[in-house]
This record gives C-alpha cells, structure tokens and sequence, in this order.
C-alpha cells in the first residue's frame, strides 16, 4: 500500500506534466501519482502512454470536461494511500518535501493537515524570489481561513479520514474547492505547519490561462461559499450573530484590499477593461471604502 496519494488534475498541459510528475516522484517514498486526464485535446494521453508500466503512475481519463474540482474528485475515488496532496500540473513539488510533511503529520495525531510555503514561481515555474504566505499559522485556523484563504493548494497533505467525515471537494467552486475543503477541515480539526517553502506555484497572468487569473470571478465564488455555506456550518453558528457579522465584516475588508491592489496593477499596465471589472467587484464588497478608493486612484491615473 503507498502512503502519499498525489493527485494530479490535468487538461491540454501535456508539455508540463512531465515536469510536475518528475517533481512529484522526488518529493517523497512510497507514492502513488493520479493523473485524472479532464478530457484533454492536445497529445496528455500519449505522454501518459510512457508511464504505463509504472507501477507507481495510475492514469484515469474523462470522455467529459470535469473541471479541476470534479477531475480531483475523481482522484481520491481512485487513490488509496492515508496521505494524500494535490498538484497542479504547471506547479512543482519540492525534493523531500512530502515525506518531511507526513512525518510531521503523523506525529500529530490530532491535526488533519499540514501546509507550508510555497515560492512564486515565473511562467517556467523557477522560483521569482518571493515566497507565500510570509508566516505559516498553525492550530485552531477556522475563523482565520474564513476570512482569507492564505494556505497554497501545492503544499497541503492532509488526512484521507477527514473525507470521511467532511466528504469531497465542492465540484461548482472550481477555483476555490481547494480553500472550501481547508475551511471544512479547519472546522474540526487542527492545521499544523511547517515554516519552510515546499512547492513552487506558478503564478497565474492573464495569458498563461489559469483560472485563478480571473480574481473578481473567484472573489464572487468565494464570496457564494462564505454567505451560504460556511456561516451555515455548525462551528459558525454554534458562535452567533455577533461574531459572524465580525466575520464577515473581516472577509469583505479583506477581499477589497486584494481587489484594490489588483485594481491598482491594472490601471498601471492600462489593462482598462481589467481593472474596471475590479473595480466594481471591489465596490460591491465595500462601496463607502476602498471602492472608492480604487476610482480615486484611477482619476489620478488619468490626469497624468
């Protein structure tokens, strides 16, 4: 039986995934790789062909487009190990570091995730320099992880008990299935951490077709999720009004500072139609506040 189930989502990136398997391989023992092939176009089913006597490659393809939710979905139905991490298939897993993250995990018993840093990586997925977040939390994270979502998907292990209890990812999230499950998971269990980067994530653009370059459609979706499901769950409501309308103060605070400095980087490279799409999201969330904060940077733009 392997211990690390890694799963990876993949579509009409079959340049890349040979990079993100190689990565995966080096990262830890005892794996098993699932790529879930989401109807794929390009040559992904021939690049797998290769991998086919690998015993420790398990390829599964879709006739329909899933999505990143639904073709993960589908990997942890095929996957088998107690550990299991996901990856996407432009990312790269740091050498050694799933088998530091399981260990860890394994001697806290309680907890039902680790996470760690990841580097910014360019469009060739080399680390920028920088790396996210800047200080790993760890424990009690549910009220915090409702607010932002500061943990980067490639460097998440966590248990495949929590299933169990939780259930699978949200497939209509896509973008932000990753942050629902770790608030789910935050919910009833502790999150550890370990203060080192452990992957490198490749920075989405507005041409490198992530969808994760669509922030104000991802802040829309997130902000679904916080309204209707995660001020719903027990942990939110057992702890009253007060503290959820604190909350969601904080989530919609939040969610304009981040619109506002994308805001900001769209008005600077004149991507117009961009930044107007940003700016009304970012009113929607506090119209008094930074909404208009964004239009007054934008009239001194303007006026250069």
């Amino acid at each position: 039986m392997p211990r690390i189930s890694v799963i990876i989502a993949t579509r009409n990136r079959s340049s890349l995934l040979p990079r993100a398997v190689k990565s995966a391989r080096a990262a830890g023992n005892d794996l098993e790789i699932v790529i879930v092939d989401d109807a794929s176009e390009d040559q992904t089913a021939a690049v797998c062909a290769k991998w086919s006597a690998s015993s420790d490659i398990r390829y599964v393809r879709s006739k329909a487009r899933l999505g990143v939710g639904g073709a993960r979905n589908v990997g942890l139905i095929s996957s088998t190990a107690p550990y299991v991490t996901f990856l996407d298939d432009d990312d790269v897993r740091l050498p050694g570091s799933l088998d530091k993250q399981v260990k860890r995990l394994e001697e806290a018993p309680a907890a039902g995730m680790i996470y760690g840093k990841a580097w910014y990586g360019d469009d060739h997925c080399e680390p920028t320099g920088s790396s996210y977040p800047e200080v790993c939390l760890e424990g009690d994270l549910f009220w915090e992880l409702l607010v932002w979502n500061f943990i980067p998907c490639p460097t998440v292990v966590f248990r495949r008990t929590c299933l169990k209890r939780l259930g699978l990812l949200e497939e209509e999230a896509q973008g932000v299935e990753d942050w629902d499950l770790w608030v789910r998971i935050a919910e009833v269990y502790p999150v550890i951490a370990i203060d080192e980067p452990v992957a490198i994530w490749r920075q989405p653009t507005g041409s490198s077709d992530q969808f994760t370059a669509q922030s104000e459609k991802l802040h829309r979706l997130a902000y679904g999720l916080f309204r209707h499901r995660w001020l719903k769950l027990p942990r939110a409501m057992e702890a009253g009004p007060a503290q959820r309308r604190k909350t969601a103060r904080a989530f919609s605070t939040r969610v304009s500072q981040q619109l506002f400095w994308e805001g900001a980087s769209n008005l600077k490279s004149k991507r117009l139609r961009n930044f107007t799409s940003v700016a009304l999201a970012s009113a929607r969330f506090n119209p008094i506040g930074l909404g208009k904060a964004i239009l007054s940077q934008a009239w001194s733009e303007l006026r250069r």
